[in-house]
């Protein structure tokens, strides 16, 4: 048994959590999880929560899942850790060699990191340098999207456009070509989603035409802008964009950090438009939410565009310690072994449908803007004035009490702004899903409408 006043001043005295105004944080009783068993945590007092954003988008098949820790335990015994550089180790030869099977076709090569941001500096880094070594020296510019998160590094913040969390490193960063992306609910252009004919695209279609001899790659998070509120683009959208930047010999990077591995309802969101992006950005849920790991895959092009001798200084200089450390790849393979015997896709489709219909009872709630969907990631938009899609003011904290709100009822989620989102874990049994969804529900209404049952 924990003290728990001790954990509690301790984790307030010396930890600075992250995405976390700590001055808050330090008035008010953390909540510290012990343990997980399925799709459900516990607090060091023993209560149960469903964990609703799935450790922060991460777990698939639950916590605790038998074969996924037999699998550390398995290779602990083996190797913990070795170097990737110059060296091999097994798990990652076999991780590499099942993830080049099962991603979009034209991908040959990976290259790990540890978390989703270097995955996408990675790409960028590896993009630059291709064009650079193959004689394309104009070649130093992204374009990337309005609304954008691709982490948290330097270079993964120059491609995001997410002002909130972006501003204030404007000066370290560089310059990109920025298009705008759809987000019908509120459209950047001022355009009506009916009758807009994908205007964005051909704003994109524009900074193409006027600056492809500069453009190394374009950056995309296929199919939702996750941390921009669940941001989910019109059908069509990504393989347009996708269509432009091949007609224009630009690659595209497609950062499937928070959409891969089943989040949308396919493997990989890219697959839902028949795109076949040059680099795929992976992290998330590679693992299945039990180590960290991330995954950079490219295409034999790109790769060739570093081969030379020694002397020729074409190496790619960038690794990590913990580059393809073997307990992750070891868990990653268990991982996704787990979706093929288990067919955690298809035993997906039901819950998606499920989810689709009862999330239509959100509009009954006043103060409900807009719900978005995309396979199981969901975003809850919610305003002060629905008519006008006005929004709360931000001191009201509108999205922080819903889900405090929403803890007290056993479930554990995590706001973007006023933004409610719901990401459960793919293994998640219907009836915990519905009750996921029931106490979401009832803390918008207590919340928003002063309603309680």
């Amino acid at each position: 048994m924990y003290d728990k006043k001790r954990l509690a001043d301790w984790d307030k005295r010396y930890i600075w959590h992250p995405f976390t105004q700590m001055k808050e944080y330090m008035e008010g009783e953390p909540l510290i999880i012990e343990k997980g068993e399925g799709p459900y945590i516990f607090d060091v007092d023993g209560n149960r929560y469903i964990d609703g954003v799935s450790s922060l988008w991460v777990l698939v098949h639950g916590h605790g899942k038998k074969e996924m820790v037999e699998a550390i335990k398995r290779q602990a015994e083996h190797l913990c850790h070795s170097t990737l550089l110059g060296l091999a180790n097994v798990p990652s030869i076999l991780l590499a060699e099942m993830l080049i099977r099962i991603a979009p076709s034209g991908l040959s090569r990976v290259f790990y990191s540890d978390n989703g941001s270097t995955s996408v500096e990675i790409a960028l880094k590896m993009a630059y340098q291709y064009w650079q070594q193959v004689g394309e020296k104009k070649r130093k510019r992204f374009i990337s999207f309005i609304n954008a998160y691709h982490g948290d590094t330097i270079g993964s913040v120059s491609v995001g456009g997410i002002d909130l969390f972006h501003k204030v490193y404007r000066p370290l960063l560089f310059k990109t070509y920025k298009s705008p992306a759809p987000y019908c609910y509120r459209c950047p252009l001022k355009l009506n989603r009916d009758t807009c004919g994908m205007a964005c695209v051909d704003k994109f279609s524009e900074i193409v035409k006027k600056h492809r001899e500069e453009i190394c790659a374009v950056v995309i998070e296929p199919v939702v802008q996750g941390a921009a509120g669940m941001i989910v683009q019109p059908k069509g959208f990504l393989s347009m964009i996708w269509r432009i930047a091949k007609e224009n010999n630009i690659p595209l990077i497609a950062d499937e950090v928070a959409v891969g591995f089943g989040r949308t309802g396919t493997m990989f969101a890219c697959e839902k438009e028949g795109v076949y992006p040059d680099f795929l950005c992976l992290a998330k849920g590679i693992t299945g939410g039990y180590l960290p790991l991330a995954a950079t895959l490219t295409t034999e092009e790109i790769f060739r565009g570093f081969l030379g001798r020694f002397e020729d200084f074409k190496t790619f200089f960038h690794g990590h310690t913990y580059t393809g450390n073997p307990l992750a790849c070891s868990v990653a393979l268990a991982n996704i072994e787990l979706f093929e015997k288990e067919k955690t896709l298809e035993a997906l489709q039901g819950k998606i449908a499920f989810l689709k219909k009862r999330l239509d009872d959100f509009y009954n709630l006043s103060h409900v803007g807009e719900v978005r969907q995309a396979g199981f990631m969901v975003g809850i938009e919610l305003v002060k004035d629905r008519k006008r899609k006005r929004l709360y003011e931000t001191k009201e904290k509108i999205g922080q009490r819903v889900i405090l709100e929403a803890r007290k009822m056993g479930v554990v989620i995590r706001p973007l702004g006023d933004v409610i989102v719901l990401m459960p874990p793919l293994a998640i049994e219907t009836e915990v899903l519905e009750k996921l969804l029931d106490v979401t529900y009832r803390s918008i209404e207590k919340v928003t409408e002063g309603k309680s049952h």
